[in-house]
């Protein structure tokens, strides 16, 4: 399934983008905020691979869910922090939207299971 689900793809694509673009952030923002998105985004891919292993997924979906909250909050903060440009932050929110509509069919598939 992992390779099958377009989640995958884009999370992957999300963090291909996202790891070298916060590496470039200001030294004083690097151990910090960088550190804290990269880990987001990293556990929230962890969450999925696990949830495609567990035979009841919706916990892990949920802890998926609440790891995409936080991405978008620090994505946020980086733009306030004009840390990142208007551009990055258009296509990131995209990207970020994206997982999360596909992420919500996800659960959606598994809370209408009795």
């Amino acid at each position: 399934m992992v390779k099958e689900s377009p989640i995958f793809s884009c999370t992957y694509n999300l963090l291909r983008w996202l790891i070298p673009t916060v590496i470039k952030f200001p030294r004083q923002h690097r151990f910090v905020l960088a550190q804290a998105l990269q880990e987001d985004a990293m556990r929230f891919h962890s969450y999925l691979v696990e949830a495609v292993h567990d035979p009841r997924p919706l916990g892990k979906l949920n802890l998926a869910d609440a790891e995409l909250d936080k991405l978008r909050m620090h994505i946020r903060l980086s733009r306030d922090l004009a840390l990142l440009t208007p551009g990055q932050y258009a296509h990131v929110a995209e990207m970020i939207t994206e997982i999360g509509k596909l992420l919500g069919g996800w659960k959606q598939k598994y809370s209408q299971k009795p």
